[in-house]
């Protein structure tokens, strides 16, 4: 996967502009829980560029960034969880999952609706 790594607050502003031209995900990781590795893990392994090079991906590590993840959180009306992904088009969270809800194919297919 190609990520765009979140590191400013001002981000989530430009994910809200870009959302609107196409779909963002934005995939929330804490480096010091397994359940988030593993589903980090998961979702680059059955990655398909083919599939999702519509999609930009954006990857915010939790433990570093918590304010960008409260903000995120905010923006886009979604409660905070870790690992959480969430899937923004035109301005708003139109899917998010976490734990091990988090799937490839569940993206694809809202993606595809």
């Amino acid at each position: 996967m190609k990520w765009s790594e979140l590191k400013s607050p001002q981000q989530v502003d430009q994910i809200l502009e870009e959302s609107k031209e196409k779909a963002v995900l934005i995939f929330k990781h804490s480096t010091r829980c397994s359940v988030s590795r593993m589903a980090l893990d998961r979702l680059e392994r059955n990655w398909n560029e083919s599939e999702m090079g519509h999609l930009k991906p954006y990857f915010l590590d939790l433990i570093n960034n918590r304010d960008i993840s409260n903000r995120i959180a905010d923006q886009f009306e979604v409660e905070h969880e870790s690992p959480q992904v969430l899937i923004i088009e035109k301005g708003a969270a139109v899917y998010d999952e976490s734990h091990m809800g988090i799937d490839y194919r569940a993206i694809r297919d809202v993606l595809k609706s």
